[in-house]
């Protein structure tokens, strides 16, 4: 009888902890493409608290400690499986998959009109993801939740979804992948309650911003655990991804931090916060993202808010640069008017954040324009500008991509039928 190389590392490794007197036991196996069977590399798989990526052959080697095991790859989605309960080697098989979303805010989320319109693109039209907020800019948690109230923000409103794991649930039924959105530093209602912990001015008074919101000091490394319980709180709902969103210092001068201001220091805080999400949401296995402007693609510096492009990207599994033409009210070189441009704003700017990171573009999924223009000529982004955008960042092979409408009215221009899926 001739066995196979990974049950004989399973032995001969069930063996050696046996000898060492430990009640662990080792796990291998192999993440492979469920369409054509081929090994995936740098796969990422967990068993209980404890993770390995894949090899170049996509083999894992793993002390497992749990009774599932978990595997997700860029332009994958993510499968959970029991252990082999014959002690064999697992082959876990990902189907390739890109994310197109629309977003909902905790009140499109919450309105059956809202979300229902949404939920019949996903049927009429090519998408097949959402993002969902569950921590907004205004600091609102849709669902009951355990990290509101841990975090001393008291009565909890409102509340717009009352069974959200029960939500979660008809959403990945219907075939839907889903994105935990979580605004992170801009949370009036958390500065407001801890008060030592807000961004001040020179003055010393709580700063607030052109909404009137205050802000979190992103350096106060004790405040940031609102933001990552929630984060906890999406992965054990069972969101695939969690996107932070404001992730950043503000962008205003004049004001005063608990640290000194300086860009090496900026950018350590906001890594470091990007580090202790993935520690804290390891054992579930989610896809961690950020949000960043968008001429964080051609700025070389953090644009005074800690978002450098060289630096953030190694700490996520991926970046979403807002890439609405309306945003970038400076131009790019050669496009001065960006709204009339809408193809080569996304693919340029994409095309120079790859050029700069050399990553795979599956690293990255781009936010892109789906509401009127506010900064040039009020132009509205029907099917053409739409379409121009998608097809820029399928032109450059991105993860899928996310339409942004604040008012979560979304409609078919420059979608593709389901069909076409």
């Amino acid at each position: 009888m001739t066995l196979h190389p990974l049950s004989v590392r399973r032995f001969l490794a069930a063996l050696a902890c046996a000898l060492a007197g430990s009640a662990a036991l080792a796990l291998d196996g192999v993440v492979v493409d469920a369409s054509t069977g081929r090994p995936i590399a740098q796969a990422q798989v967990v068993s209980g608290a404890r993770w390995v990526r894949t090899d170049a052959q996509g083999v894992f080697h793993l002390p497992g400690e749990g009774t599932a095991v978990s595997a997700r790859a860029p332009g994958y989605r993510r499968q959970s499986q029991p252990l082999p309960s014959d002690g064999s080697a697992a082959r876990i098989a990902l189907a390739p998959f890109r994310p197109k979303a629309l977003y909902l805010s905790p009140y499109g989320i919450g309105d059956a009109g809202l979300r229902n319109a949404a939920l019949a693109l996903t049927e009429q039209t090519e998408v097949n993801a959402l993002v969902i907020d569950l921590k907004g800019d205004r600091s609102i948690v849709p669902h009951p939740s355990a990290a509101y109230a841990a975090a001393g923000l008291g009565a909890q409103h409102p509340i717009t979804v009352h069974d959200m794991a029960g939500l979660v649930g008809q959403l990945h039924a219907r075939g839907l992948y889903l994105i935990a959105r979580i605004v992170v530093f801009k949370d009036d209602k958390l500065a407001e309650a801890h008060p030592e912990w807000a961004v001040r001015t020179v003055a010393g008074t709580v700063w607030r911003d052109r909404e009137e919101l205050a802000w979190i000091d992103p350096f106060r490394t004790e405040a940031w655990g609102f933001a990552l319980d929630v984060a906890e709180e999406a992965a054990q709902l069972g969101f695939d991804e969690v996107q932070f969103d404001y992730l950043r210092f503000p962008d205003a001068s004049g004001l005063r931090f608990s640290q000194p201001d300086t860009e090496p220091a900026r950018i350590a805080a906001i890594t470091g916060f990007l580090d202790g999400a993935r520690n804290r949401l390891m054992p579930y296995n989610v896809t961690i993202a950020a949000d960043v402007f968008g001429y964080i693609c051609w700025n070389e510096n953090d644009t005074r808010i800690g978002q450098q492009l060289e630096a953030i990207i190694g700490h996520v599994d991926v970046l979403s640069p807002m890439l609405y033409p309306s945003g970038f009210s400076f131009g790019i070189p050669g496009y001065s008017q960006p709204v009339a441009a809408p193809y080569e704003i996304v693919y340029r700017s994409l095309q120079r954040a790859l050029r700069r990171t050399q990553v795979s573009s599956l690293h990255f999924r781009p936010w892109l324009q789906a509401f009127r223009d506010y900064a040039f000529d009020r132009r509205e982004f029907d099917a053409d500008e739409i379409r121009a955008q998608i097809d820029a960042a399928e032109a450059l092979g991105t993860d899928g991509w996310m339409l942004w409408n604040a008012h979560n009215r979304y409609g078919t221009a420059g979608l593709k039928p389901a069909a076409a899926h």
